[in-house]
């Protein structure tokens, strides 16, 4: 396969869309960019590196003084004990040069094969370090996806995972990026390694690591700062963002963060979702691990935006995206897109890219979850478990109302007053694009009650930790959510998104006007309208990029070479997808899903009371003149992915399939049915209940 070869290195599974380099502009916006990121806050001091040197430097003499305990202990040869080691690797922000202020560091113990995890890592070396005076808030979670402990080492915080490998002596050299370390490794150990070998392998498949990496901690910025930075709600984590920008970077392997971070959104805006974002081929390896493959696994299909590991076994790092959130990352896109535009033409600047997400602001309706506990130790439980959960309401409401749109928070809020209580929210708007009918009803409780069910079902619940839901007006929104306590006397005014609602509305109601004005005249002309007529046919031929991506069939996203910025064009480039991902890129059909009964809805009127439980809770009857949601950057229903996966085409790949039925109702190739947690979850036996056994409930708000 064709890719970019610099300096006797080759970048990525296409070619680049440009080998341009930068311009005397570019290095200008560069150094904006460097100093603004500079001035927010975004680098360590050079006191606190050393400190967290120091601190790592402590940690490695922990583990080895604890290997050697636990060699001692099982009774090993004078030999073995002399040789007995634990290495210490880091990855995450830290190992890829991105970490801010008081950031964690993420950090892997490599033991050998007499060093046990539950009985010595969670057992000897959990109690060596809470016997000591300089090691605070130590967390062991034993049975997380990925077990870890947490804790402060002198007051750096430290994340440490486990990796037991089948070795008897762990050399000083050990390389982890060898796929042959994890033959014979049990499947957490597996996930433990995973975080290092990915970060390693994307510092490998990057052409500049210095640009990467400035563009990174802005991109990090602006996703936190446009509230799109959450893997756990459904958004996108560090690694998402570092593999999306390290595409970006193969792709223009000669820009400067100025440029890159403008193509980034370019890119991402026309990109054809669930093409996956892959950094290098995708090896099956011979050890027989699993690798994401929707034309093997069917779980595979419904994820919505997959970005792939580029270590073995590769996996879907963002299988957690919902059509809610990547509707919203989308629409996000879209407006970084407008802005870099704008910022080009000296019409916007970094502030405006990196304006805060006005979240309060932007919907009418929210769903508060609000949970509480006995003490702090159990609040810290529960809030991880229920954090854990909140993606399945967002499913669960996508599932059940397909007119319905939900926009989770990517954080909580805690009142001062109360401090064992947090809480949740969730913008909730009717999907954009579909008429509203007079009236029209959303009854959420039975999709709440399962929700709430689940997560009661907690296996280390204990009294004490509790949890509501309760529907919550805009003008309700409790105070305690906003900077200070101070809820603003007035919405946001002069920022790029208060004007694009302000000219989104004039627009749609200058659209509506001209639409009945000319309904009549336009019936009267469609007889003498041919379907090759000369203006619709140059109307056409001058249609946009972006248009000719949204209608087209092809499952490769076309973007051409810019030879506006200075490279020379390479007419091989076709696609910033390989033609051979046409075999992970599957769509199909699924039937509509029915509708819950009439009788179990609830109205929402203007008149309802402005914060009461979920029973009674309400979203809008009609469309408002106020746009106050993120407006979608594309129909859906126009990208419908070619199907590939026919009997035809992968009768020689693979066995039979099982029918793909994981698409919307609008036609992209998404679920309707919720993507599960890979981990197992501790779970209490669930109570027996039946459906039909609920008892039918009256609506409450007229």
């Amino acid at each position: 396969m064709a890719s970019v070869q610099q300096n006797g290195q080759r970048y990525g599974i296409t070619d680049p869309i440009s080998l341009g380099g930068p311009t005397e502009l570019d290095v200008i916006k560069t150094r904006e960019l460097e100093k603004y990121l500079q001035d927010v806050g975004l680098y360590e001091s050079e006191e606190e590196a050393e400190r967290r040197e120091d601190v790592l430097g402590r940690l490695d003499q922990i583990v080895k003084e604890w290997i050697k305990t636990v060699s001692r202990a099982k009774g090993l040869n004078d030999q073995l004990f002399n040789e007995a080691n634990a290495k210490i690797f880091t990855f995450g922000s830290y190992r890829l040069g991105v970490h801010g202020p008081g950031a964690d560091i993420d950090t892997l113990c490599v033991g050998p094969r007499h060093a046990t995890r539950d009985g010595d890592f969670f057992g000897e070396l959990q109690r060596m370090l809470s016997e000591m005076p300089e090691v605070t808030e130590l967390h062991p979670v034993p049975d997380a996806h990925v077990p870890l402990m947490g804790f402060k080492l002198n007051g750096v915080s430290i994340d440490l995972l486990y990796a037991q490998l089948p070795l008897w002596v762990i050399p000083e050299d050990l390389d982890i990026s060898q796929d042959s370390i994890l033959q014979n490794a049990d499947e957490q150990t597996v996930r433990s390694l995973n975080g290092c070998r990915v970060t390693d392998q994307i510092l490998r498949l990057v052409p500049n690591i210095q640009n990467f990496r400035t563009t990174l901690r802005c991109m990090r910025f602006w996703a936190k700062r446009r509230g799109v930075y959450s893997n756990v709600s459904g958004f996108l984590g560090g690694i998402n963002w570092a593999l999306l920008v390290a595409r970006i970077c193969q792709l223009y392997p000669n820009a400067l963060p100025n440029m890159l971070a403008s193509r980034f959104f370019r890119v991402y805006t026309q990109w054809r979702w669930p093409n996956p974002v892959l950094l290098c081929s995708m090896d099956e390896g011979s050890l027989g691990l699993q690798v994401w493959d929707p034309r093997r696994n069917p779980k595979d299909r419904l994820h919505m935006m997959p970005i792939i590991t580029p270590a073995y076994p590769c996996m879907n790092s963002s299988y957690n995206v919902s059509a809610s959130t990547l509707r919203i990352m989308t629409g996000e896109f879209q407006r970084g897109k407008d802005i870099c535009e704008a910022m080009e033409a000296n019409k916007a600047d970094w502030d405006t890219l990196f304006e805060p997400f006005a979240f309060f602001e932007a919907y009418k309706n929210y769903l508060q979850i609000d949970i509480s506990a006995a003490n702090v130790d159990d609040l810290r439980k529960w809030k991880g478990w229920v954090e854990s959960r909140l993606r399945q309401l967002t499913l669960k409401i996508e599932r059940h109302f397909d007119t319905l749109q939900c926009h989770p928070h990517p954080h909580d809020f805690q009142d001062a007053s109360r401090p064992l209580h947090c809480s949740y929210f969730m913008g909730l708007q009717r999907k954009q694009g579909v008429p509203a009918a007079e009236g029209e009803q959303f009854d959420i409780r039975r999709t709440v009650d399962e929700f709430k069910q689940t997560v009661n079902n907690y296996m280390f619940w204990i009294p004490g930790m509790e949890i509501s839901v309760s529907h919550t007006k805009r003008r309700s929104i409790p105070s305690f959510v906003f900077p200070g306590g101070i809820r603003p006397s007035h919405t946001s005014k002069g920022t790029w998104d208060s004007k694009r609602r302000s000219e989104h509305r004039i627009s749609s109601t200058a659209s509506a006007a001209t639409t009945t004005t000319n309904e009549a005249s336009s019936e009267s002309k469609v007889s003498s309208n041919s379907p090759v007529d000369g203006k619709k046919r140059k109307w056409g031929d001058d249609e946009t990029l972006t248009d000719q991506l949204r209608n087209s069939k092809h499952v490769a996203v076309s973007v051409p070479v810019e030879n506006c910025e200075g490279g020379s064009p390479n007419p091989s480039v076709g696609s910033i997808c390989s033609s051979p991902m046409k075999d992970y890129c599957t769509n199909g059909r699924s039937d509509p899903i029915s509708k819950d009964p009439s009788e179990n809805v609830v109205v929402f009127s203007k008149d309802a009371p402005e914060s009461h439980p979920i029973e009674k809770i309400a979203t809008p009857q009609a469309p408002s003149q106020e746009t106050e949601e993120l407006e979608d950057s594309f129909d859906f229903g126009n990208q419908v992915i070619e199907q590939i996966s026919n009997k035809d085409a992968l009768s020689g790949a693979t066995a039979a399939i099982p029918p793909f039925e994981a698409t919307t109702l609008n036609g992209s190739p998404c679920s309707n049915v919720a993507v599960e947690e890979l981990e197992v979850l501790p779970m209490r036996q669930p109570e027996v209940t039946h459906r039909a056994s609920v008892q039918q409930r009256k609506p409450i708000i007229k």
